[in-house]
């Protein structure tokens, strides 16, 4: 499909480094995916949010291709400004210079985690084709994640106490019509699971869902040096891996206990967060239980490539992890909890094993371990499905399309 070059507008809370999970990311490889094929692409996203949560400043480690100018957005006001469009869903003190910069006119203005940069009324903002990719749950969810008073998943929602456990201020926005009004501005709401779009549905949203599934780099041998990769082996045994935001939500704490009983294989932990601490301490004196910390995306490669399997324990409604698309792209089988989006992927890559119970995922691995041809066999299957689904070109195709 050939496409004249054309004008996007990201728009997006958490942009890296400024970002803590895949939302950021995803806008990220999207927005210099788009650059590199000759689109002009500006991010507006907000600094003062980040600097909130996080409480201090962001590694490095982000390049933007030159087509990519990005808008750190900063108030004088500080934290007051992202709470203030967290309580009111208007931008109020970020306001006029979103709207200068739409001003300049986009073909294209693509929101994402629009929470605390904009919230509903910046939906109505500017003029263009408009897209929103729902990352989370936050269009019906004031806490993003459908995980009921942090404990499991919501099925049937209590909102205000919900956020007081959450220690949220409650959004008296939720309450009027603002969303409802807002919404009407979009053309489409892109889905990146069908579990995603069929919750909202069943939630009672009325809107415009495209089903467009995630996307990541493919595997780039030349990041690949003799210190990385199949060249330096990274266990003297065999490994299961998890990779991820070390938080509640994403389970890890449901696979520790597995693997101090389970001695037949390694469990390798890569990224950082909140619990990691507290996991650590649940983790003492297990030798087969590693945690590497924050890992690049060529160590990360290498690791995918050597594990015997990705396990995805998530115990919320997990949208679509990308962390499976990227083990798919290294031929590496998935076995995740059967819940939310994970299921479905792993499905349609045909490269993996979902789990209800305990039991199941030590047969799963237990199968892998024993059965080394047919984790191959899983792992290229995967491999194929991703080279047609889930590159970067099968994405901008789909993409472009619907613009």
């Amino acid at each position: 499909m050939t496409v004249r070059p054309l004008r996007f507008c990201m728009i997006t809370t958490f942009y890296p480094p400024y970002n803590f999970g895949g939302d950021g990311i995803l806008v990220h490889r999207l927005s210099n995916e788009l650059a590199q094929s000759g689109h002009q692409v500006e991010v507006i996203h907000c600094i003062d949010s980040y600097r909130t949560l996080a409480g201090r400043e962001p590694a490095k480690g982000y390049l933007d291709h030159p087509n990519v100018t990005v808008h750190g957005l900063q108030s004088r006001w500080g934290f007051l400004s992202p709470l203030a469009t967290h309580q009111t869903g208007f931008p109020l003190l970020k306001s006029a210079r979103i709207e200068r910069i739409l001003e300049r006119g986009f073909d294209v203005i693509h929101y994402h985690n629009i929470s605390l940069i904009g919230g509903p009324k910046i939906l109505e903002y500017g003029r263009g084709i408009k897209l929103f990719t729902m990352h989370e749950y936050w269009l019906v969810c004031p806490t993003h994640l459908l995980f009921r008073f942090n404990r499991a998943v919501c099925t049937k929602p209590l909102c205000l106490p919900c956020s007081l456990i959450y220690r949220r201020p409650p959004q008296w926005w939720r309450y009027g019509n603002l969303l409802k009004t807002a919404v009407k501005h979009v053309d489409a709401f892109i889905a990146p699971s069908r579990f995603i779009m069929d919750k909202h549905q069943d939630m009672g949203l009325d809107i415009p869902f495209v089903h467009l599934p995630n996307f990541v780099p493919q595997a780039d041998a030349s990041t690949i040096t003799p210190g990385e990769g199949e060249e330096s082996k990274i266990s003297d045994g065999p490994y299961f891996l998890f990779v991820g935001r070390i938080e509640k939500v994403k389970g890890l704490h449901t696979l520790i206990p597995v693997f101090r009983r389970y001695k037949k294989a390694q469990l390798l932990i890569a990224g950082r967060g909140d619990c990691r601490l507290q996991l650590e301490r649940l983790a003492q004196d297990s030798s087969n239980i590693r945690f590497l910390g924050h890992q690049s995306w060529s160590q990360l490669q290498a690791l995918y490539r050597q594990a015997v399997a990705l396990v995805v324990p998530s115990i919320w409604f997990d949208v679509s992890p990308l962390v499976i698309f990227e083990a798919f792209s290294q031929k590496t089988p998935v076995i995740g909890r059967n819940l939310g989006g994970i299921p479905e992927t792993i499905q349609e890559g045909e490269g993996g094993f979902v789990y209800d119970t305990e039991e199941e995922l030590v047969a799963a691995m237990d199968h892998l371990l024993e059965n080394p041809s047919h984790r191959r066999e899983l792992g290229q299957r995967a491999y194929q499905v991703y080279q047609h689904r889930w590159t970067p070109r099968a994405h901008l195709q789909r993409y472009l399309a619907l613009i």
